[in-house]
């Protein structure tokens, strides 16, 4: 997506690595660059705006509930995995109805 306006930041790395600004995961250099993007760019920052309230939406409704430390660490080596780039070994994936159970 771009809004066609030159930026100095692409709309495309901007929305690339939205959820990275709004997980504060980001250096504080590259969160002044997105900063400066939103107010320039009225379609990015109308996506940033429609991010972070499902994002608050969702804490405000799972927030509460207890994850298990063996599903949060499952998940986290999954996350961990594919940033590197990896592949995720199929025998990890959850079985589903289109998908039966290896025996």
């Amino acid at each position: 997506m771009s809004c066609g306006e030159p930026h100095e930041t692409e709309c495309s790395e901007v929305l690339d690595h939205l959820y990275e600004f709004l997980d504060h995961e980001m250096p504080d250099s590259d969160c002044t660059k997105f900063e400066v993007h939103f107010e320039e760019c009225s379609p990015c920052l109308e996506k940033y705006g429609l991010e972070q309230a499902v994002k608050k939406l969702v804490k405000r409704c799972c927030g509460s509930d207890d994850v298990p430390a063996d599903l949060r660490a499952k998940v986290m080596g999954r996350i961990d995995l594919i940033r590197s780039g990896q592949a995720v070994p199929e025998h990890d994936l959850p079985v589903s109805a289109d998908r039966p159970a290896e025996a």
